[in-house]
């Protein structure tokens, strides 16, 4: 994924199909997100090298008490704070193989964890800035419309709680047979170095109150990256390597930037103009714009699709909130749909669980449909 996406946007720039001052602003424009997305990544890494994210995991065990209905739902809390406070990305990578090796360990069928984990990374990403890449991108253009966070907040809360309310409540009903076994509570993990648990464990929780504190996120991400890194030079330096940066991920992103950016540069606004609409209407046009966005992301990724279909929203908030639900929660039809979805399914294959194409497609066939409507009703009572 990473090196078409890197090839397609040399060939934008070779070919000139994107001029050099439109690459250069495009560049400009994602580069806070680019911060965000290494600082979130290394506190993440060095956040489960502490094994803040495995006793988490643990404990919940011990609190579901052997039932496995009471594990899921604490791995639901668990899977919606981390996607909603350092990202959807993080849940996939780091949540995943914890709460899949636990599965295996309590002898539970892993593709209930493995569906609750990618689903709520998706479902659970409208909520705040932070939540999704998209949603950092979106803020650029509140802030040129005069909306500031509250104003993202206002608009985000009441489609957030109804696709995480419509996710959970679809898991349960598919995976019902499982989630009435029980099991029996495993030991607690012992924690190697303490300083390094409760450093990594605190620079997590401050995260969350710190981004929506108005400040631009990629400063409070970087803060609590540098103390993690100062704190592991100092304790355990052999954690430091290259393999913290998402190098990969930093590659695509910029990629599949260039690559939309030339495609909008040639016609690709008005093809978007006529198939999703751009005059504001009722519920029949919030699906619309809403559905075009969902099937732009499960064809090319949801970054490029909201970036192509971005100025048929720039109008007004609300708009840029539909945008935003069917990027975000409209996503998870296919297996690239997203980056996260993509991270996903790598940590599946480590872990020996094998998810077919036709596996994810089909539940996702069932979801989100009912995801989408809901949101954009949830939406509508504001």
């Amino acid at each position: 994924m990473w090196w078409l996406s890197a090839l397609g946007g040399a060939v934008a720039l070779l070919t000139r199909l994107l001029a050099a001052d439109d690459a250069v602003a495009v560049i400009e424009r994602i580069a806070p997100v680019l911060v965000f997305l290494v600082a979130v990544t290394v506190i993440a890494g060095l956040a489960d090298a502490a094994k803040v994210f495995e006793v988490a995991a643990r404990e919940a065990a011990h609190l579901g008490r052997g039932r496995t209905w009471r594990l899921w739902l604490l791995v639901v809390a668990l899977a919606t704070a981390l996607t909603i406070v350092l990202s959807l990305d993080t849940c996939a990578v780091l949540l995943t193989p914890v709460v899949l090796a636990m599965a295996r360990q309590l002898d539970i069928p892993p593709k209930l964890f493995a569906f609750t984990t990618v689903w709520l990374a998706g479902t659970a990403s409208l909520l705040l800035p932070v939540s999704n890449l998209t949603n950092l991108l979106a803020l650029h253009r509140f802030d040129q419309l005069g909306l500031g966070l509250r104003d993202y907040l206002g608009l985000s809360w009441r489609p957030a709680v109804a696709a995480v309310l419509i996710t959970v409540v679809l898991l349960a009903v598919l995976f019902h047979r499982d989630l009435r076994r029980s099991y029996v509570v495993p030991p607690t993990p012992g924690i190697d170095d303490k300083v390094l648990f409760w450093g990594a464990a605190g620079v997590c929780l401050a995260l969350g109150p710190a981004f929506v504190t108005g400040v631009n996120v990629a400063w409070p991400a970087s803060a609590g990256a540098l103390v993690l890194l100062v704190l592991f030079a100092v304790r355990r330096p052999s954690e430091l390597t290259w393999a913290l940066l998402p190098w990969r991920l930093v590659v695509t992103v910029v990629g599949l930037f260039l690559i939309v950016g030339a495609l909008t540069a040639h016609g690709l606004e008005h093809l978007l103009d006529d198939v999703a609409g751009t005059a504001p209407g009722g519920l029949l046009a919030d699906l619309r714009l809403t559905g075009t966005a969902a099937l732009g992301a499960n064809a090319v990724d949801n970054l490029p699709a909201y970036l192509a279909m971005e100025p048929l929203a720039a109008a007004e908030g609300r708009r840029m909130m539909l945008l935003l639900i069917g990027v975000n929660c409209g996503c998870l039809l296919t297996l690239w749909g997203s980056l996260a979805t993509l991270l996903w399914r790598d940590r599946c294959i480590a872990a020996g669980i094998h998810i077919s194409w036709w596996s994810f497609l089909w539940r996702g066939l069932v979801l989100t449909p009912l995801v989408l409507i809901g949101t954009v009703l949830a939406l509508n009572l504001s």
